[in-house]
């Protein structure tokens, strides 16, 4: 039987059955009503994602399909969420803006937003309404709500020298898993559980909101002064240079304390292993600089957490390989994603 397609079913029927992902109590009226707690601050943020440039579930590329319709509505929330982590906010809800052509199955549509549900079940947040209309291609414009209280949000501004600089997880391993699916056949000597993983890393990443939690239990906002971070979801540097550049600082980053997957090193050349890691993207991980004492704790409390450098004074970001000449590269944010 034909599958039932979107523009068989109109605009009214595809709303109320998308209604079902989210709370009765949301939904219905011009907008929803949301309930801020007393003493936060409202945290917004928005992305938007394109079928065939952040995910590939075969309409834009039909040769070329990297997600299901599932892993696509995972990683459309995880994105955003791991923007409210980075502030160090708790999620509330979002909207979801749905652009799409008539000829998708009305199946996949419904996927796309079990795999939003699924996200946001995990890490917190309902989906509290949005819209569809007509398009090309598949597009979602996803507006994030969270809140944090206003000595706790992480901003980028407060990175200072002596800060020691801290990921977490692991850096180019979506980058490789997406090699992975976009060539089956490479990856010689990567066993099948390093695969598996590295294929998740890029399906089904994982914001990192047990970062923040930990960060609360080791009282580190306690302190005078704010943290400092982002999320590494355009790569780990440039996450490192746009930290440094808000906030007037320079960095020197350890190349041998680079987080790259352990598995880089029997697979990828080590100039591809350093690329990857650090201009990969997508590996929605935190960078954070603190003072040494927060970041030397955090690690002791969370082996995927790792040092990498140290801010300084002098505003370069420069690579430090003593084993080769020259030792001291600057990182550059262009090598990273760029949409333009």
């Amino acid at each position: 039987m034909k599958p039932l397609n979107v523009s068989d079913i109109g605009e009214q029927e595809l709303l109320r059955r998308l209604h079902q992902f989210c709370p009765p109590h949301l939904v219905g009226d011009d907008a929803a009503l949301l309930a801020v707690d007393p003493e936060h601050r409202l945290v917004v943020t928005t992305d938007v994602l394109i079928d065939g440039v952040h995910f590939s579930v075969g309409h834009a590329s039909p040769d070329t399909i990297t997600t299901s319709p599932e892993d696509a509505g995972w990683r459309a929330i995880a994105a955003n969420l791991s923007d409210l982590a980075a502030m160090g906010a708790t999620p509330m809800a979002v909207t979801v803006g749905l652009s799409l052509p008539g000829h998708v199955p009305v199946a996949q549509v419904e996927g796309l937003y079990r795999g939003m549900q699924d996200c946001l079940s995990t890490f917190g947040g309902v989906i509290a309404g949005g819209d569809v209309c007509r398009s090309p291609v598949i597009s979602l414009a996803i507006s994030a709500l969270g809140q944090v209280k206003p000595g706790q949000a992480i901003v980028r501004t407060a990175a200072q020298p002596g800060d020691v600089i801290l990921a977490t997880g692991v850096h180019g391993a979506s980058r490789a898993g997406l090699e992975l699916l976009l060539s089956p056949d490479c990856g010689v000597g990567v066993s099948e559980g390093d695969r598996t993983a590295l294929i998740s890393a890029h399906q089904r990443p994982r914001p990192r909101f047990d970062v923040i939690h930990l960060l609360h239990n080791l009282n580190a906002f306690d302190s005078k002064r704010s943290l400092a971070g982002m999320d590494s979801s355009d790569g780990l540097a440039d996450a490192i240079i746009q930290i440094c550049r808000t906030s007037g600082v320079g960095a020197r980053i350890e190349c041998e304390n680079l987080p790259m997957p352990p598995c880089f090193s029997s697979w990828l050349s080590p100039e591809q292993a350093i690329d990857w890691t650090l201009y990969g993207g997508e590996d929605f991980e935190l960078v954070l600089c603190v003072p040494e004492s927060v970041g030397r704790s955090l690690v002791d409390r969370l082996s995927t957490a790792s040092i990498i450098g140290t801010i300084t004074v002098q505003q370069e970001v420069l690579l430090i390989d003593s084993s080769r000449s020259p030792n001291e590269v600057p990182l550059v944010q262009s090598r990273g994603f760029q949409h333009f």
